[in-house]
C-alpha cells in the first residue's frame, strides 16, 4: 500500500506536467458561469468539465485532475465515467474532501476547514469510485493581529487529520494550506506567515505519522498583497519562494504543486517558469491551477456547444506553457504562438 501510494505521488509529479484542479464548489462555479452569462446547472457543469477533461492532448501536460463530489459521479459523453475516462489515458483521478472553511469561533476574520466527520467512510467510497488522492484546503488570512496561532494551528491538525486518514484509505493527500493574497501586506509579511505556517504544519502533519513521501504540497507562492503598493518582479516571488520551502519543507515530500491563488494566467506560469530555473531544487516544482488553467477556456467556450473544440484548444494552449514552466523554458513567444 505504501508503495503505492508512493508511486502515485510521483507520477503526480511527473515530468512536464501538473494539475487540473477542476474541484470548485457550486457558489464558485457559478460565479465562474455568472461571468459568461450561462446557467450554473448540473448538465451544463458536466458539459463543460468535461470540455476540459476528454480534452485531446491533454494527458501530454496533465498528471491528475482535482474533481468536484459531483463531477467524480459524471459521465462524459462517451458513456464513460470521468474517473476511467480519466485513468484510460493516464491521468490520476482525484477528489476535493473537505468541507469548506468557516468562521473560527472567537477569532474575528479567520478560518477553519471543516469536513472531517464521516471522512474515513467518505475516503473508502471515493476509493471505490476510482479516485487516487483527494485535496483539504485551509486558509490563512494576512491582516493586523492576523494570522493568530491558534488559527495556524488548528487548520495544522485538521490537515494533519485528513492527510492520516487518506494514507490509511490509500489516497495520496495534497496538503493545501494557503496564505491568501487578500490584503496590502508586503512580500516580507507573507513570506513570514508562509513560514510559519509551512513549519506548523509540517510538525503536525510529522506527529501524525504521516509519510511525506506519500503525500503532495500544494502552498501559496510568496507574494504581496493584491492591494500592496509595491509589487514584486517575477524573479524576487521565485527566489523568496523557494527560499522559505527550503526552510519548511523536507525533501521526502516527492513535489510541491502550487495553487494559483488569483493571480492571472500568465503571471502564474511565469512565477513557476522563474523557480524552476533555480538551481539544485530538493522537489519537483510543480502547478495545480484553477483558473489560471480554465479562464481562457471558460471565455472560449461560453457556453455553447459549438465552441467545445475551441474551448479545449484555450486550455490546451495554458496546459503547455505550464508544462514549460515545469522546464523552465516557458518564453511570452508561445503566448503568442497561440
Amino acid at each position: 500500500m505504501t508503495h503505492n501510494l508512493e508511486a502515485t505521488a510521483r507520477a503526480m509529479v511527473a515530468k512536464g506536467k501538473g494539475l487540473l484542479a477542476a474541484d470548485e464548489s457550486f457558489p464558485t462555479i457559478e460565479k465562474r458561469f455568472n461571468s459568461i452569462n450561462v446557467a450554473s446547472t448540473e448538465e451544463n457543469r458536466r458539459v463543460y468539465r468535461g470540455m476540459l477533461l476528454a480534452a485531446d492532448g491533454a494527458a501530454d501536460y496533465i498528471s491528475g485532475v482535482i474533481l468536484f463530489d459531483e463531477t467524480l459521479r459524471q459521465r462524459a459523453d462517451n458513456g464513460a465515467a470521468f474517473p476511467a475516462l480519466l485513468a484510460e489515458r493516464g491521468v490520476v483521478p482525484g477528489i476535493k474532501v473537505d468541507k469548506g472553511a468557516k468562521p473560527l469561533a472567537h477569532f474575528p476574520g479567520e478560518k477553519f476547514t471543516q469536513g472531517l466527520d464521516g471522512l474515513r467512510e467518505r475516503l473508502a467510497e471515493y476509493r471505490e469510485l476510482g479516485a487516487q488522492f483527494a485535496k483539504w484546503r485551509s486558509v490563512i488570512a494576512i491582516g493586523p493581529g492576523l494570522p493568530s496561532r491558534t488559527c495556524v494551528e488548528v487548520n495544522a491538525h485538521g490537515l494533519a487529520a485528513y492527510a492520516a486518514l487518506c494514507q490509511e484509505a490509500g489516497l495520496v493527500p495534497i496538503v493545501e494550506p494557503e496564505v491568501l493574497m487578500d490584503g496590502d501586506h508586503t512580500l516580507e509579511r507573507c513570506a513570514a506567515v508562509t513560514e510559519e505556517t509551512l513549519a506548523v504544519t509540517f510538525a503536525t502533519l510529522a506527529a501524525y505519522r504521516v509519510r511525506f513521501e506519500a503525500m503532495i504540497l500544494k502552498p501559496n507562492m510568496v507574494i504581496p498583497g493584491k492591494d500592496c503598493p509595491t509589487q514584486a518582479s517575477v524573479e524576487i516571488v521565485a527566489r523568496a519562494t523557494v527560499q522559505t520551502l527550503r526552510r519548511c519543507v523536507p525533501a521526502a515530500v516527492p513535489g510541491v504543486m502550487f495553487l494559483s491563488g488569483g493571480q492571472s494566467e500568465r503571471l502564474a506560469t511565469a512565477h513557476l517558469n522563474a523557480m524552476n530555473q533555480l538551481p539544485d531544487l530538493p522537489w519537483e516544482l510543480s502547478f495545480s491551477y484553477g483558473r489560471a488553467l480554465q479562464e481562457s477556456a471558460l471565455k472560449a467556450w461560453r457556453g455553447e456547444r459549438a465552441q467545445l473544440e475551441t474551448g479545449a484548444r484555450a486550455f490546451l494552449h495554458r496546459a503547455r506553457c505550464n508544462s514549460a514552466a515545469r522546464y523552465g523554458k516557458y518564453s511570452v513567444a508561445m503566448e503568442e504562438a497561440g
